[in-house]
């Protein structure tokens, strides 16, 4: 199998990010069984070398994926993503006009792929602000001639499986391209008007705590697709 190569956007001796293109998964899952291509063994083939998730995106998510190079480096970046001490920030295109900017403050059960009754709740919260705001001349709902989404950036400050999707949901704002907890009719008809069939989530940049008291930025660039969508610079 020929593999195109993965985008290094950072390497030392500890550490390794790269630019994971949506439709990729990050390891080998039984939620996907047949899929034999994943971020980690393509990576690991491509250097050569062992490597250790650090965290996790959706296979249809875009962007910054980190693995620890060794045991140790792998256990010390754990341990800084689950003390909250590592900053993520996305992009996503949703539903509607949320507000300017907001906080969405909802636990979530630990499984989103089972039925939510009974599960432990784990506490969850999101930050996002709007960027820009659309209305394009398609009609999903019969009530208007137009339709409205608008570009977000996302920090999740914790890391629940699926969190930006489900607490966008929640707040009547889901995710475009979401096709489990989205809305149908509106993925198919803004992948028409935008021409990619996609979920429109990146994850734009990631901060981690450096050894020194400085701040390691490692950040992916949007693909064109988003390119209509992201105000002028």
């Amino acid at each position: 199998m020929n593999l195109t190569p993965l985008h290094l956007l950072y390497l030392d001796d500890d550490l390794v990010a790269i630019d994971k293109p949506a439709g990729l998964l990050v390891h080998p899952s039984a939620l996907d069984a047949h899929e034999e291509r994943n971020a980690l063994h393509q990576l690991r083939d491509q250097l050569g070398e062992r490597l250790w998730p650090l965290h996790r995106l959706d296979k249809a998510t875009s962007g910054v994926l980190l693995f620890g190079r060794n045991v140790e480096a792998a256990r010390h970046w754990g341990r800084a993503f689950e003390a909250g001490e590592v900053r993520k920030r996305y992009l996503a295109l949703v539903r509607g006009w949320p507000a300017d900017a907001g906080e969405i403050a909802q636990s979530l059960a630990r499984d989103p792929e089972l039925p939510s009754t009974g599960q432990q709740r784990l506490p969850a919260l999101t930050r996002y602000r709007r960027l820009a705001t659309f209305e394009w001349p398609f009609q999903v709902d019969p009530r208007h001639a137009a339709s409205r989404y608008a570009l977000v950036e996302v920090e999740p400050a914790t890391g629940r499986r699926h969190q930006i999707r489900r607490h966008f949901k929640h707040i009547a704002h889901p995710l475009i391209g979401d096709s489990t907890h989205g809305k149908g009719l509106h993925n198919r008809a803004v992948a028409q008007w935008l021409g990619t069939p996609r979920l429109w989530l990146h994850a734009a940049q990631v901060e981690l705590p450096g050894g020194d008291g400085q701040l390691l930025r490692i950040a992916a660039a949007c693909g064109a697709e988003w390119r209509s969508l992201l105000p002028p610079a």
